[in-house]
């Protein structure tokens, strides 16, 4: 049996070829057996097939459909995505670039699931504040603007796509995953964060590797005032993004660590490893 899945899912047993009559690989089960363990339509199995979303583990000899384990943890983060909103096309992606052992990914799908209770809590409030004015009577226009921008907000994720390619999403979400602990990746999926702050913080560090450019290609001095100030405003934002939390603090710096050695096409970093590597001196003097 399989560590972490349902003994009633993961039961051994054998099953005898409706043709050649014989015994199956432990484990692996018809459409209709998979269907009904995994409390989903052998239609819906069939669905996921067609859409390359979930291709059986194997085929019989007679070409029948063969269900594994693996291929319900697999089902699992379909339905999770689903349930997320996502579309087809993202859950496709998604499926390439997850984490396989079953602890990572319902570690990742939590912190989503966090993220989005905390949107739609943030959308309750909103509407139940228009409500209590309308039980009045009287609602300010204002108020019901604010309904519908937290609606928008719920509902648009294609934002993250005018910061980040593809390629860049996928390698962020992958290396994400290693980097940072259950815990410390559910308390950052908690924090709200919008398409106006990111687009704050790209500018930001947009501007400090700006600055890191300009002073490698000077030829000044990490250690020196420019390269002491441009330090500190490195400091400052990752500050902002740790909040003084040490095990978020250890996770970016696991995530810094493999990031920056990604290909240039995989990579948000705009700079190149010149100015990296001033930046990196700089901030190692400012600590020294």
């Amino acid at each position: 049996m399989r560590k972490g899945l349902n003994p009633n899912v993961t039961s051994r047993f054998s099953i005898i070829d409706d043709q050649r009559g014989r015994d199956l690989t432990p484990c692996h089960y018809r459409t209709g057996e998979f269907a009904r363990k995994a409390r989903v339509s052998v239609r819906t199995l069939r669905f996921y097939d067609r859409q390359g979303l979930l291709t059986p583990s194997e085929h019989s000899v007679s070409g029948h459909r063969r269900y594994s384990d693996g291929d319900l943890i697999t089902l699992q983060k379909i339905l999770a995505m689903k349930l997320l909103g996502f579309t087809l096309t993202e859950i496709k992606g998604y499926l390439a670039t997850s984490p396989g052992d079953l602890s990572s990914v319902l570690a990742q799908q939590k912190a989503m699931l966090q993220d989005r209770r905390i949107q739609l809590d943030r959308a309750i409030r909103r509407i139940a504040e228009v409500e209590a004015e309308a039980r009045t009577g009287e609602w300010a226009w204002e108020s019901l603007l604010k309904v519908i921008e937290v609606m928008q907000m719920n509902e648009d994720r294609t934002w993250v796509q005018k910061h980040l390619t593809q390629e860049q999403i996928d390698a962020m979400t992958d290396i994400s995953s290693r980097s940072y602990s259950e815990e410390a990746a559910g308390r950052l999926a908690a924090r709200p964060w919008t398409e106006a702050d990111q687009e704050r913080v790209s500018k930001a560090w947009a501007d400090v590797y700006a600055e890191a450019e300009r002073l490698a290609a000077a030829g000044a001095d990490p250690a020196g005032p420019e390269g002491q100030a441009l330090a500190r405003r490195q400091r400052e934002l990752i500050q902002e993004f740790t909040q003084g939390d040490k095990e978020i603090e250890a996770g970016l710096s696991r995530f810094y660590s493999e990031a920056r050695e990604l290909p240039a096409e995989q990579s948000p970093y705009m700079a190149s490893p010149q100015a990296r590597e001033f930046a990196e001196k700089a901030v190692a003097a400012l600590e020294g």
